[in-house]
Formats: C-alpha cells, structure tokens, sequence
C-alpha cells in the first residue's frame, strides 16, 4: 500500500520544501474536485438507514466562508433515541465476533487510508478545516492511520495477559475481555481528524456500540472516514453517524439508562454539562457510565537564561501558530528572561513577519483561518482586549478580517501583568501571550506556571543547564501531562508521548496497565538531549521524521508510527475484565 515516490519535505520553519508530483498532483485533484464539486450530502445514518431531516445544516471553508462543501442534517431527539437502541442491540452481536475478525477490519482501513483514500481525507480535512498540506498529512493521513493500526496492538497486547494458574489440572484461572453492555457516546472536535476516528472507533473495536457525534466544522473529513470504516467491514449499528445540535444530544445520551460511557474531547463547559447530568441521572443508569475527557489547555513555554534563543524561536512559532494555535498543544503563554528578551523579541517577530497566511490550496502556506465565525470573534476579543489594556502591548500581528474567511494574524502580545486574563485564560487561536521576568525572580516566575491557570495539558522548558532541567522536572510535574525539554509543546508522536493532561485539562481513566492503572495520573516528558546550539539540526530532523515521512528518509509518508498519541489514554476504558 505504501507508494515510495509520493512524498513531501519541508524545511526547518514549518513551510513546505519539496514534494513528488505525485504528491502534488493527487492532493491538487481532490481539492479541485471537493472545490468544484457540489456539496456533499452527508446523512444520519443509523444502522444501515440513513436520514435526512429538515434542520439542514451546511459546513463551509473557513478560508473562503461563501463556498459550502457540505449538507447535512442535524438528527432529532426520537432519531438519537432510536441510534441508541440500534447501537445497544448491536453491540451484543459484535461483543462476540473474534477480535482477530475485528482486528483484520482496522488493518484493512488503515490499508485504506494510506493508500487509495489518503488524498481523499487530506482534501477534505483541508478545505473543511482551514489546514495546510503539512498539516492535514500529519493529521488525517499519518496520525489516524497511527491510531487505527496502534489500538489493534494494544488490544492483543491486553488478551495476551492471563492469571495464574497453580495447577491447571485442578483449577483453570482465565480474564475474558469483553465490551460493555450499552452504548458508548463519542463527542469529537473541529482540530483533529484523527480525533474523531479515534474517539469513534477505539470503543469499536474492544467491541462496543458507538454513537458518533461529529463536529459540525469537521463533518466532511468525519464523513469521510465513516465511509472508509464501512468499506473496511464494520458492520452497520457499530458505529452510528449522528450530527445534531448539542444539547439534544447531550441531554437524550444522559437520559438513557444504557448510556455506559462517553468519549469526548472539547470544551471545559460542555464536558461539565454532561457529567453534571451523568451525576444527576446516576441512579437509572445500567453500568457506571466511564467518562472520558480531554478540555481546555493554557500551555506555555518557560525560558531559562540559559537557553539557546534560536531553539526557543522556531519551536514557539511552530507552537503558536501552525494551525491558527487551534492545536490542544499549541503555547498560549510564554516565559522569558529579562536577559534573552531583546533578542528573543527580534527573533519572533522577524520569523512571524515571514509566515505566508492564506488558502491551504496554495501549498506554501503556513498557516490559514480559524475554524468559524464564533472562534473568530471569541480570539479577536482578546485582540480588542490587548489593544485597549495598559498592561498589554502588541508587538505584532493584531489584525482580523472575516470579509472572505475567518482570517486573523499571527498575534503576540507582551504582558505586564503575568495574571492578565490573555495569559490565563484559553484563546485557541494565533494569539501568544509572553510575560519578561526578571532574571532573579526566577523562582517566583516558575510558581506564576502552576498559579495562573487550572489547566495543565502540555508545557515546554527551552534551558541548557542540565541542573536546572532537572529540577523544572520536579517543580512542573502538575503543570502538564505532556512536557518537554528543549522541544515545542505541539508534536507528540503517538506512542512515545501518550498524549494527556492533569487538572481541568483531562479526566483520563484509560491508562495502559504498565502506567501504573486509573489511580495515578501520568506525565509524558520529552527530553531533547545534547548541546543546545545542535537542537535546530535535531529538531529539523526529527519534525521530519515523525511529522512528514515515514520516514523523511525514504521519501514516503505512507505507515503508521509505532504507537498512539491518545491511543494508550483511550482503549482500555472500553473493555472489562470478567474473572472466570
């Protein structure tokens, strides 16, 4: 499945370098064809029916907000409620297909998505959610080929284990892994393709019955992927496609008694919603429902005086600002000597001055609009905020226009007030807030990461001083589920960075047995190591690796890396262990 000549190379700022025409071509013609097709009817489906009601909905180009790609229809209260019987009958049928079975499914879709319907996801993550080439291939091709072909190893990996048996003439000691009887709710965002196939399909496959609620601005790509499931063999009723308003789904899950877990990734409000009704309706429910959930984050990069500035440069504009900052990852607030910030300062701004924003189409891009209009006017209030507060100064970017599509600059906004709302609170977009400290504050400053905010998703400490390194360990160690030394906070590579956070940034019952099981929380730490003065070189080498070829080195970009990002979070909460 793996073609050799089809690859793409980028350079070390994030912007493309060179790709095969074969690359090029495939990628143009489905974009062309997304762009110039009409729109794309995207049904309920529950089962082997589809539905199409008279809520139509329709999901544009964030770049260019007149051209629609997709129509679709948002499901009612009696059509969720109907999903959830198909899902539940359904689920005790495929609970007993052999995972082996289940297994060659994923393997087949995974073959799918890497070979005939790669451009296909690409195009459609791309024009759907404002990604670059770069940027759809890391998500929707390379990370969700990952998950899919990943959860199948972690799924063996857990059957293989078996208690002990002293004397199995006598007694014979046995764990059978089995689905959980009910329905699984997966709630997926905007972000990430991958996401979605994920949170979707992970449940699925340790064989259990999904309702899918899909992102109303990811619907394409989601659709997409849905399709290619299918293809692959996932029988109808496993998995139900269900785009509807929120609420309604929020409040039909909760009220159903075979409600057995919800899988979700967005926002701090919404997962609170529904777990607050989760707790309200605990009494008419089944099973315990096992509630899943990756929120908000505030992430930030801490600077020492020690650190090399141009590490500290690139790795903080790729964080910032590939994907409008609307990554879970991306550094939202930065810490910065006194001693570095004039030339960490001329670094920024002269490397953002550089950054070509505009349509993905065009492949030299790095970076396009933000997702929708909400988003838009939620980040351009921040802006507002900036331009009107004396403790906050731009320094550059700060412009917004949605005339065309949601676009707004790459924003950085210095702040004297290190408990200022821009660098506390979530902005998901292209807005990096940075606060000077003075040198012998140093100890004060890094109290200031951990009080600032209840998030604690995914942080970075740039530092040449191995002592101090060590020590950043030890003091951050609540401050991110994901940290990194020397390196941005964006790009974990599934399974070297299981990706997760602490706080109010995650609720994570879905630890692998060897991280210690659901009673701790775990830190995945990344830690780039060597003289610093080498870290573009490494750092430019390993993007390369992990985020466009596999490998960079033999030009293609067609497996999966050998592990997953929020596999390892997600899989083992939807299986049970039965003592037989």
């Amino acid at each position: 499945m793996i073609d050799r000549n089809v690859y793409i190379t980028y350079n070390d700022t994030g912007c493309v370098d060179s790709m095969s025409h074969a690359y090029s071509v495939n990628h143009c013609h489905e974009t062309r064809h997304i762009t110039a097709s009409t729109l794309e009817d995207v049904p309920i489906i529950i089962g082997s029916e589809e539905f199409r009601t008279n809520n139509v909905r329709h999901q544009v180009m964030p770049h260019n907000h007149s051209k629609q790609i997709a129509k679709f229809y948002w499901a009612d209260k009696k059509l969720v409620e109907k999903a959830i019987k198909t899902a539940t009958e359904t689920q005790v049928k495929w609970d007993r297909t052999p995972i082996s079975e289940r297994i060659k499914i994923w393997q087949k879709a995974a073959d799918l998505m890497a070979g005939p319907y790669r451009a296909e996801l690409n195009a459609a993550t791309m024009l759907g959610q404002a990604k670059t080439v770069i940027q759809a291939e890391i998500d929707s091709a390379a990370e969700l080929i990952d998950f899919i072909r990943m959860n199948t190893v972690y799924l063996k990996e857990a059957t293989k284990y078996q208690p002990i048996s002293e004397n199995s003439k006598v007694t014979k000691n046995s764990l059978r892994f089995r689905g959980i009887d009910g329905f699984i709710a997966a709630v997926s965002p905007f972000n990430f393709t991958a996401i979605g196939g994920n949170l979707a399909y992970t449940p699925a496959l340790m064989g259990n019955g999904v309702l899918w609620k899909p992102s109303d601005t990811a619907l394409l790509s989601n659709y997409v992927i849905f399709k290619i499931m299918r293809e692959a063999g996932v029988p109808p009723g496993v998995v139900n496609f269900i785009p509807t308003d929120g609420p309604v789904f929020g409040d039909t899950i909760t009220a159903s008694p075979h409600l057995a877990g919800i899988n979700f990734t967005g926002s701090v409000p919404t997962f609170n919603r529904l777990w607050r009704q989760v707790g309200e309706n605990i009494n008419i429910y089944n099973n315990f429902p096992r509630l899943i959930g990756e929120c908000g984050g505030k992430n930030y990069h801490f600077v020492h005086p020690s650190a090399d500035v141009q590490s500290v440069v690139n790795g903080t504009i790729r964080s910032s600002f590939e994907f409008c900052g609307q990554k879970c990852s991306a550094c939202s607030r930065m810490y910065v000597p006194e001693s570095l910030w004039p030339q960490v300062k001329e670094g920024l701004i002269k490397t953002r001055d550089t950054l070509k924003i505009g349509d993905v189409t065009d492949f030299s891009t790095f970076t396009s609009a933000v997702i929708d209009d909400k988003a838009f006017n939620r980040i351009k209030s921040y802006i507002d905020h900036a331009k009107s507060s004396k403790n906050l100064e731009i320094i550059a970017g700060g412009k917004c226009d949605d005339s065309k599509g949601y676009f707004i600059e790459p924003t950085i906004v210095q702040s004297n007030d290190p408990k200022d709302k821009i660098m506390t609170e979530e902005i998901f977009g292209p807005v990096l807030s940075i606060y000077v400290y003075k040198d012998k504050d140093l100890d004060q400053t890094m109290k200031l990461v951990g009080n600032s905010t209840r998030f604690a998703l995914t942080g970075a400490v740039f530092s040449k001083d191995e002592a101090f390194l060590k020590r950043a360990l030890e003091e951050f160690k609540l401050t991110a589920g994901n940290f990194y030394l020397n390196d941005k906070s964006t790009g974990s590579v599934v399974g070297q960075q299981p990706f997760g956070g602490g706080r109010m940034s995650e609720l994570d019952f879905a630890l692998s047995r060897k991280m210690c099981g659901p009673r701790t929380t775990v830190r995945s730490t990344l830690w780039l190591a060597g003289e610093a003065v080498d870290l573009l070189e490494e750092l430019d080498s390993a993007f390369r690796q992990r985020m466009c070829g596999p490998r960079m080195n033999q030009k293609a970009r067609f497996s999966s890396r050998l592990a997953g990002r929020r596999s390892m979070r997600l899989w083992k909460s939807w299986i049970l262990l039965s003592a037989e």
